[in-house]
């Protein structure tokens, strides 16, 4: 276990310290945001601490001491939440979204995917990062490719200490030790355990089951013996019966303490302006959403609404729907490009000229385009059911589906990718 403490006190000398640096370099609300990310960072090095220190606790323990780590995510991604106007917007979304691989520590017992599930999460504005800031000041993009790496190293991290779940000490008793030289001081004070909370034991008392194993010879004593009457292949009535139980499918063991992204259902609807941004959030069944007299400059930012329809007059410079779920926008002309971010059966129409629609982990999007708009550039990643409707000369729609599934070979030069159409 000490060899577990040295080798993440690793990750946060090395790609983790490069992303903080990066971090206080670019300034502004990267570097404050870095802040809490280094505090998240030191908190689980007290926590592996402890855990090197003391046997497995009780879950209603266990859910006290991953509090702290808790909330310094919900704070992480508060952060982002207050500050969606930034110039830095897509820093904030892509450490936000990717934080929870935090969260490894309640997994079970497959704790390395997950930490490469949420890396993968943050991915689309990583890369959006890349493609921004390459050409202006490749900073930005070194600072991408730190948090990247801080995460994959990570993963190796839990593989190789913790594969198949957090390793206790198995002493008894204990309380957090004193940090080595050099590490930071005590997580903040506990906060009261959520309600309704369950993690599962990776354990499980295996302390039975190795005693039953290690019975050598003796361990066959109970069994039966298996007759001629009792054989299949000599009683075909006795292959007949009841289908054989298939167990439900294994959970994912996505942690319990971690927040998930969510739009939120209790929280009063949200439509106003804020210096170029227009803010559309929590709309439920209101279909008459309309943003008049916007600026080119400006941006329309659509967040957590349900069974509600946007629309934008005037030409302004970008859309962007997130966490909405049986919505639309029509707008008429767009600058720059209307995106869409972990939605739900959500529709577009532009009425005018838009240079490029981006699609990220949703499920269900109709996009309806204008004369005007044939040339568009559609960029789609870890989606589903999207079609394209194109205007035909007596004033109907024909429907194209976007390719989902995509076949590789392996060429002399390297791969080769190519999309399978759906022809049904």
């Amino acid at each position: 276990m000490a060899m577990s403490v040295q080798a993440y006190s690793d990750i946060l000398q090395g790609p983790l310290a490069t992303y903080l640096k990066l971090s206080g370099e670019i300034g502004g609300d990267v570097a404050t945001h870095a802040k809490l990310v280094a505090d998240a960072f030191k908190i689980q090095v007290q926590f592996l601490q402890l855990a090197a220190s003391r046997s497995s606790p009780s879950d209603n323990e266990l859910v006290q001491l991953l509090q702290p780590t808790s909330q310094k995510i919900q704070e992480i991604q508060g952060l982002r939440e207050k500050n969606r106007a930034s110039p830095f917007f897509n820093h904030l979304s892509a450490i936000s979204e990717s934080i929870p691989a935090l969260g490894w520590v309640t997994v079970s017992p497959a704790p390395s995917p997950y930490v490469k599930e949420m890396n993968d999460a943050g991915q689309f504005y990583t890369n959006r990062v890349l493609k921004d800031w390459k050409q202006k000041d490749a900073k930005h993009a070194d600072w991408a490719k730190a948090w990247v790496e801080t995460l994959t190293e990570l993963q190796k991290f839990v593989k190789q200490h913790h594969t198949t779940g957090l390793v206790w000490s198995g002493k008894s008793g204990g309380g957090i030790p004193p940090p080595p030289p050099g590490c930071p001081p005590p997580p903040p004070p506990v906060m009261p355990p959520m309600a309704d909370l369950t993690i599962e034991d990776a354990a499980n008392d295996r302390s039975a089951l190795f005693a039953q194993i290690n019975q050598g010879e003796n361990i066959t004593k109970s069994l039966k013996k298996v007759t001629s009457e009792m054989q299949t292949h000599k009683n075909p009535n006795l292959r007949t019966g009841p289908a054989p139980f298939k167990p439900a499918a294994a959970s994912t063991g996505a942690p319990t303490t971690v927040p998930v992204k969510a739009p939120a259902t209790n929280k009063p609807p949200v439509f106003a302006r804020d210096g170029k941004k227009w803010l559309v959030e929590y709309q439920h069944k209101n279909q008459n959403l309309v943003i008049d007299g916007a600026e080119m400059n400006n941006v329309v930012y659509m967040f957590g609404c349900s069974e509600s329809t946007l629309t934008v007059k005037g030409k302004i410079n970008s859309v962007f729907l997130d966490s909405c779920k049986k919505s639309a926008v029509v707008f008429d002309s767009l600058v720059s490009s209307v995106e869409f971010v972990n939605c739900q059966s959500v529709q577009m129409q532009v009425l005018g000229k838009v240079p490029t629609i981006s699609i990220d982990k949703t499920d269900g999007c109709q996009i309806y385009l204008s004369k005007d708009s044939l040339d568009v550039e559609i960029i789609s990643s870890k989606s589903s059911e999207m079609n394209v409707l194109v205007p035909k000369a007596n004033g109907d729609f024909a429907e194209y589906p976007v390719p989902e599934q995509f076949k590789t070979l392996i060429k002399p030069t390297g791969l080769s990718t190519t999309a399978i159409e759906n022809k049904g």
